[in-house]
């Protein structure tokens, strides 16, 4: 007896394309439906107290209504709130932001680093994901002594980040010794190599390798903060930084309102140069939408 194939009928054919179509609709929800965050912005005003021995304070206000309104230009659907160094450990203003988003931003607050366990606590409830070492012009914490021990013993307890903003040759010894306290770490605006050595700065390059131990992000930020070439080193530096850390440890970040940089920046152009840089909107997608888990989104 000879089998004859008929191939599909004309429902079987029609079921697979209701199939193909739903996976298909399925599909573009789900990448419709991936966040878009903006891990590093700061909110301010002039009446605020600024922290004594500041390095700088700005003469204008930046306040939460106007980043809102940048997000949504942008298209944004979330971000991060990282406390300006020029307000201290004074996080209030900060909390008051977070309260009031309803739970679209997310803050990394600045903290003595006597902190009790109750005031991370508080700032946990309200939002707070991490804390920030701007060390840049500081001197480097001892990391060895009780109280930063404790502190970074509350901080991994609770499932924060250490973000750090200090240059790569300082954090490639930095760096392990927070790691070795079972912290995850973000560090800030492509590490901050030496300008005149770019990817070639052997800092950078040692920073390069941390990727391997997955407890790493870096923030492909403000490249302007990197010298006047700082858009073509962001464009060396990031195939270096996705190959070594993967698409997703890389956080984009605005920097808005780009503090001592207002006259050349903006939040568009920020955005339009993620948008050159990363080509590829899947990938870009991706890296837009890493920080979910990382950040608790």
């Amino acid at each position: 007896m000879t089998f004859v194939s008929r191939g599909p009928t004309r429902r079987q054919f029609g079921a697979g394309l209701a199939s193909l179509v739903t996976v298909a609709a399925t599909t573009a929800r789900s990448e419709a439906a991936l966040p878009t965050i903006d891990t590093h912005a700061h909110v301010f005003h002039r009446g605020l107290k600024l922290a004594p021995g500041r390095r700088y304070a700005p003469d204008y206000d930046a306040p939460l209504a106007l980043y809102l309104e940048q997000l949504d230009r942008s298209g944004m659907t979330h971000g991060v709130l990282v406390q300006p160094s020029f307000l201290g450990t004074d996080n209030s203003y900060l909390v008051e932001c977070l309260k009031q988003a309803n739970g679209r931003l997310r803050g990394i607050a600045v903290v003595d680093p006597a902190a009790s366990a109750d005031e991370l606590r508080a700032l946990d409830r309200a939002g707070v994901a991490g804390i920030r070492l701007n060390l840049v012009g500081q001197p480097l914490p001892d990391l060895a002594t009780g109280e930063w021990k404790a502190l970074l013993g509350h901080v991994r307890a609770m499932g924060w980040q250490v973000e750090i903003q200090r240059n790569a040759a300082d954090l490639a010894a930095l760096a392990p010794q927070l790691l070795d306290h079972g912290v995850a770490l973000v560090l800030d605006h492509y590490t901050l190599p030496d300008p005149k050595l770019g990817i070639a700065d052997p800092g950078f390059q040692s920073v390069l390798k941390l990727g391997a131990t997955k407890s790493v992000w870096v923030k492909i930020s403000a490249p302007y903060r990197n010298g006047a070439a700082g858009d073509e080193f962001a464009r060396q530096a990031y195939p270096l930084l996705r190959n070594a850390y993967g698409l997703d440890r890389l956080l984009w970040g605005s920097d808005w309102p780009h503090t001592q940089f207002e006259a050349t920046q903006t939040y568009a152009k920020n955005r339009e140069f993620l948008d050159a840089l990363i080509a590829d909107k899947g990938e870009r997608a991706q890296v837009l939408a890493s920080p979910r888990q990382l950040f608790r989104f």
